[in-house]
This record gives C-alpha cells, sequence and structure tokens, in this order.
C-alpha cells in the first residue's frame, strides 16, 4: 500500500492523487510492475526499509508492505 508522508502525518494517495495530472484514469497512481511510474525511488534496492519515492509533484511516498 501506498501512503504519503508528511513531516509528522502519513496521508492516504487517495485524498492526494485524485487530483494530481500525473495519477491515473482512477485518481491513483500510476504504478506498473512494482514500480511508481509517476516518481522516482528514493532509497537502495537492497535496503529492507519500505521504498520511499518521490512523485512528480514532489511528495514523498513510502511502499508498506
Amino acid at each position: 500500500m501506498l501512503v504519503i508522508l508528511q513531516k509528522e502525518n502519513i496521508l492516504s494517495t487517495k485524498n492526494i492523487c485524485k487530483q494530481c495530472l500525473w495519477a491515473n484514469q482512477t485518481g491513483k497512481p500510476r504504478w506498473r510492475e512494482g514500480k511508481l511510474a509517476c516518481g522516482h525511488c528514493l532509497t537502495e534496492q537492497k535496503s529492507h526499509q519500505p521504498k520511499i519515492y518521490e512523485c512528480q509533484m514532489g511528495f514523498h511516498l513510502a511502499n508498506i508492505e
């Protein structure tokens, strides 16, 4: 599940991404084959921590399983 990180808050992508120009037709982040297509990964692949992404709009997202 992708969540948006803001200082001390965790936000749902439902509230933010539905108004984003890079979101898919249903208002969700573009997620393809395990990668965020509307942003880039900020963490190393070998890390055991959740992957952190930065979207085109500048938000930081975490992939929490």
